[in-house]
């Protein structure tokens, strides 16, 4: 077993094997390795003024490296043995500026210079991904997350459409994979553990040596994505003593559509979600859109939102109301609990001491039956939800209700399915009458808080409402509205839909 990480940033390899394994990548870069151009503003991945690249060998592609873009305030470095960091230092072409920092030096998009690397990274992450030259709005899209407090965004806009796509190198242009990759992927099967300071962490290389050393320490904390552990461990409000890595479980990336539901591996970034979902689940695909920042989605996993049990989880209520399972593997096998079942509490689960979530599934709607997800936050963009719903119905034809199902998050520890409401709609016909009923026993069932998001009765009032905007959506679509307006455009707002 090894007892020290392995990482290479901008092609120079770097072993760590003291008290920085437990640190954040930032803090690394900055202060051990001198990386300066990485900026830290929020430490919180809000800003994007610390955004970097991660690259992965790809597993079966023995020669490539897959990159996509992080927050470093929020990455730990134990969770990143055998990958390769690219920093905006790392960008520079033959010693000189590329063309996206030329850019933004003639279009005049900088001015503090705090937030500008995690732009040219960002841009950079755009032109990896397309090889033609991008419109405002590709521009705007790929820049999500990335905050300037004093240049406004014009100019930065501007500088990434002026841009010439054909003098852009790719990433493999500038450090050639098929070396590096073999090089990384040598190691990426050995275990690792490191100690230091009174800190211990394990990477393991199998499911099964992951639940057996959770199972002889109950209290670590199980690193998936880091991007709510980061966040607390900079706002001191968690120091973890003991961690288990996951990020060598390559077997819980995988993601596909199987016997009509979407099976994702435990370490299946939301950012992969997101991608499967626009054509399998596409409601789904618009709503997971708000989620986050690029940087965080590519981060964040399914295992992780699920584990971390946030009432106000953006990706929850559809998984309660397409009854969604979850795989729980431990010392003694496999088995599959009903998402409706898993929580008992407050980010409390039925999960045995020695189980983690290995897959979920979930089944996609079938003909006749409606999906409809709704999002209610202070600001469309990268917002935490002061609200959120799913509703799922099953009708005959245009009339009758013979099944539904509602979940509502924001009013509970938990997220909460509305069964008195589900009861009263079943066997009646969706009309304005049944809806204002529906309403009505929809607020008897939540007890809201109140909180710095929205008060009691806010969230209460919104209870009621969206019910009503659910009724007016549908009555439009099968009425004389077609549906196809500013609405269905994820760039619109929060609240979407989707007609099966």
């Amino acid at each position: 077993m090894r007892d020290h990480l392995i990482l290479y940033v901008n092609g120079t390899p770097h072993r760590v094997g003291d008290a920085w394994a437990f640190r954040l990548l930032a803090d690394w870069l900055r202060y051990e390795l001198g990386l300066v151009g990485t900026k830290v503003v929020c430490a919180e991945g809000d800003c994007g003024s610390c955004t970097v690249f991660l690259g992965r060998p790809v597993p079966g592609a023995p020669e490539r490296i897959e990159y996509r873009t992080v927050c470093s305030c929020i990455q730990f470095l134990c969770q990143l043995d055998c990958t390769h960091i690219v920093t905006v230092e790392g960008l520079k072409y033959d010693g000189e500026l590329n063309p996206i920092q030329s850019a933004m030096v003639q279009c005049q998009g900088a001015q503090c210079g705090f937030c500008t690397p995690g732009f040219i990274v960002s841009m950079y992450a755009l032109f990896e991904q397309q090889r033609r030259q991008p419109s405002p709005q590709d521009v705007a899209a790929a820049c999500v997350g990335n905050l300037c407090r004093c240049t406004g965004y014009e100019p930065i806009v501007r500088a990434g459409t002026s841009v010439d796509a054909g003098r852009m190198r790719s990433l493999d242009e500038l450090y050639p994979p098929a070396a590096l990759a073999r090089e990384l992927q040598a190691h990426a099967n050995e275990s690792v553990s490191v100690r230091a300071d009174g800190k211990t962490f394990l990477k393991p290389t199998s499911v099964r040596e992951a639940v057996e050393y959770r199972a002889t320490h109950p209290d670590c904390t199980v690193l998936a994505g880091g991007t709510d552990v980061g966040v607390q461990v900079n706002k001191c409000l968690r120091d973890p003593r003991d961690i288990l890595a996951l990020s060598a479980l390559d077997e819980l990336r995988s993601l596909k559509v199987e016997n009509g539901a979407i099976a994702a591996g435990a370490l299946a970034s939301i950012a992969q979600l997101e991608s499967i979902a626009r054509d399998a689940l596409p409601e789904y695909a618009k709503l997971l859109y708000w989620f986050g920042s690029p940087p965080i989605k590519n981060a964040g996993t399914v295992g992780g939102n699920i584990a971390n049990g946030s009432p106000i989880g953006d990706s929850m209520p559809a998984m309660y109301v397409l009854d969604a399972e979850i795989e729980l593997t431990g010392t003694n096998g496999s088995r599959r609990v009903n998402i409706n079942d898993f929580y008992t509490g407050y980010k409390k689960t039925v999960a045995t001491g020695d189980e983690l979530i290995t897959r979920v599934f979930i089944p996609l709607p079938r003909d006749g039956e409606t999906l409809k997800l709704y999002k209610v936050s202070r600001r469309k963009d990268l917002d935490i939800s002061a609200f959120t719903a799913a509703i799922w119905m099953k009708r005959n034809g245009s009339e009758r209700i013979d099944d539904v199902r509602i979940a509502y998050g924001g009013v509970g520890p938990n997220v909460l399915r509305l069964r008195k409401t589900e009861a009263y709609f079943r066997g009646n016909a969706l009309t304005d009458e049944t809806v204002t009923e529906a309403s009505r026993i929809a607020r008897t069932e939540i007890a809201p808080i109140s909180d710095v998001r929205g008060g009691a009765d806010y969230r209460s009032q919104l209870g009621e409402n969206i019910l009503r905007k659910m009724y007016a959506e549908l009555a439009m679509v099968n009425g004389n509205g077609t549906g196809n307006d500013e609405r269905d455009s994820p760039r619109s707002h929060g609240v979407t839909e989707q007609r099966n």
